[in-house]
């Protein structure tokens, strides 16, 4: 397969299309990106590359950043971490308030708002300081140390995150956070406000590429069993409340966030990160999901 061939045709077709989507104004600094930048990387199982465009772009990872907090807690807790947070897909937006209060405030999947802030509180738990454990994985799995929270993003999404303060006391009151919420609110805007590259997103998610192992350095982040349900909760739940059409169109587990961001692996393949700050009414890249319908029907590969 040549896929920079692929990534290429792909990559001018979408470009040619002329569908932005629109930067996420709910917060103030990633609304004033340019939403017209595209950047593509593919890195393969067997350590070779493609990519097209603003690649080397660096952009906030937002909700991506879900499937790293929950890696670390899996990674600790094993099956246990279900007992907090569920695998359903939950059918709404991503910043829903909806189902807590009815299911006593047990979020529906981890990917959700609501369920990202329960993990978070898990990892206070199981790491002395869960920020340097998050950044110290992240690093290693790119080879770029260099990668930190962007703390203009952080304090602008505290500055408008009302919805993510009301969402962690009302699962605070119904006892399934622990922690300050002020403290852990904190955790989960630095979190989400890590920045980086298309090369490192892709080198980021080799290990759910590759049964748990990360590419990049080697190291078995998660078993390959903890792997392939991490892989199944992304096709599920990985886009809010497009998931299903995401599955459909595409094929691919993956995950996005309101940057544009968003990350796919082909298991045993490649992982493949595009972003192109433009979303669509969902919250995902507008660009981002037409580039993998593309992508997938160019190659014929999915997971099914």
């Amino acid at each position: 397969m040549n896929y920079q061939q692929v990534i290429n045709k792909v990559y001018q077709s979408v470009l040619q299309s002329n569908r932005l989507g629109e930067a996420a104004d709910y917060i103030p600094e990633l609304a004033q990106v340019d939403a017209d930048q595209m950047g593509v990387y593919l890195h393969h199982n067997d350590h070779s590359s493609a990519y097209a465009g603003a690649w080397d772009q660096q952009f906030s990872i937002q909700s991506v950043v879900k499937v790293l907090t929950l890696t670390l807690a899996y990674k600790k807790m094993g099956s246990e971490i279900w007992h907090r947070v569920g695998v359903e897909p939950s059918g709404t937006p991503f910043n829903s308030l909806g189902h807590l209060e009815h299911e006593q405030g047990v979020p529906r999947n981890p990917f959700s708002n609501a369920g990202a802030l329960v993990v978070c509180d898990v990892l206070m738990d199981l790491f002395e300081d869960p920020r340097a454990a998050m950044l110290q994985m992240i690093r290693e799995s790119t080879g770029n140390p260099a990668i930190d929270v962007n703390k203009s993003i952080a304090d602008s999404e505290k500055s408008e995150g009302y919805r993510n303060v009301a969402l962690a006391n009302l699962i605070k009151s119904l006892g399934n956070i622990k922690h300050d919420v002020n403290e852990l609110l904190d955790l989960y805007f630095d979190c989400c406000s890590i920045s980086l590259n298309c090369k490192d997103l892709a080198l980021l998610f080799s290990f759910l590429a590759n049964q748990g192992t990360c590419v990049q350095s080697g190291k078995a982040l998660l078993t390959p069993s903890q792997s392939k349900r991490i892989n199944a909760v992304m096709l599920t739940c990985g886009f809010y409340d497009e998931a299903g059409e995401f599955a459909y169109k595409i094929g691919l587990p993956g995950k996005s966030g309101v940057s544009g961001a968003i990350v796919a692996v082909m298991p045993n393949v490649f992982s493949l990160a595009i972003w192109s700050p433009g979303l669509n009414i969902k919250g995902n890249s507008q660009r981002g999901i037409e580039f993998l319908e593309g992508f997938t029907n160019e190659t014929g590969q999915s997971i099914f």
